[in-house]
């Protein structure tokens, strides 16, 4: 079946045509000889790289360096070694047997991701989760991963995942559930071979233990957000410390501040002053009865009446101060 242009591509090729874009005998010649291959996948838009992607991984690292600090009780440093695209048949060649893979999916998007780790981070991270030194006592070497360690990985990834939701956030709400843990990489599709994917390499040091990760996430599944990443949404307030502000609360809750109660006031003369001695009594302009003015750091704040607590002197708050009018 022939495909039938729309009335807006009519008009587009008649406007190309009288504006010189478009040569009708050329075209022609060209349709009558031979096809010209177009690689779909390998097209310069594929190859190009995601904008401000890098600053989300930014985020990421900010808050699972506390995480997995938090978990592991041991000082975690997480830098960025470099992002690059790949097909993913070719990525999958660059992964050694055995390697620890989690595949994720990332709602609402389409595909699938996943994060790769290299088998001496395994053993470090697990050694370190068992209240070890984090240096792997046993030969990572052509050994496959246990039931036990895989299990406590996927702790470790599930952490990683809140912390990209967390780091995606300002940018596109997502949820990521973990699908399944791999060792294989023969096993392992999430796309088409000839797909391009888009990876993110991330060193992790463990004191004096380091090792690498790796996050692939296809070029399809990110697609429908590539307008947003284009733009730039409000990145800044990711590089805000998301502890940051309760933080500040806390220590200002705790901020120790003068508090004193005004009993009135008086007015004498300096000669008076400089009689004064022990036992003299000073009348004051207010009776012991009413309100005493109650300033907070030299504020007035609230109006209270004196009292006795717990053998202790003490006053009552009975209004707030307006400040204006008092």
């Amino acid at each position: 079946m022939e495909k039938i242009l729309t009335k807006a591509e009519i008009e587009s090729l008649l406007n190309a045509v009288f504006d010189g874009r478009i040569e009708p005998e050329r075209e022609l010649s060209k349709a009558e000889g031979s096809a010209v291959a177009y690689d779909l996948f390998n097209s310069d838009a594929n190859r190009g790289s995601v904008p401000n992607l890098d600053i989300v991984y930014d985020s990421f690292i900010r808050y699972n360096r506390v995480n997995l600090s938090n978990r592991l009780r041991k000082s975690v440093e997480i830098k960025k070694v470099g992002a690059r695209s790949y097909k993913f048949d070719d990525f999958l060649q660059t992964l050694p047997i055995p390697v620890c893979v989690a595949i994720f999916k990332i709602e609402p998007l389409k595909g699938a991701a996943l994060i790769s780790f290299d088998s001496t981070l395994v053993m470090s991270l697990v050694d370190s989760l068992l209240g070890g030194t984090g240096i792997a006592k046993v030969p990572v070497a052509n050994r496959m991963f246990t039931a036990i360690e895989l299990r406590l990985m996927e702790k470790v990834v599930g952490d990683i995942l809140q912390d990209l939701e967390k780091a995606w956030a300002p940018l596109y709400q997502t949820h990521m559930t973990l699908l399944r843990m791999e060792m294989n990489p023969r096993l392992i599709s999430i796309v088409p071979p000839e797909y391009q994917i888009v990876t993110m390499s991330l060193k992790l040091q463990i004191e004096d233990i380091s090792g690498n990760i790796q996050f692939a996430i296809p070029y399809m599944t990110i697609d429908p957000i590539k307008d947003k990443l284009k733009v730039g949404m409000q990145f800044d307030l990711m590089a805000i410390d998301p502890q940051w502000s309760n933080r500040l609360s806390s220590e200002l809750l705790e901020a120790p501040i003068e508090t004193t109660v005004e009993m009135g006031n008086a007015t004498i003369s300096l000669r008076e002053l400089l009689d004064l001695t022990v036992g003299d009594t000073i009348m004051l302009d207010k009776p012991c009865s009413s309100d005493m003015l109650v300033k907070v750091q030299g504020v007035p704040k609230y109006f209270c009446i004196p009292g006795i607590r717990h053998g202790n002197k003490a006053f009552q708050i009975t209004k707030i101060c307006n400040i204006r009018g008092q």
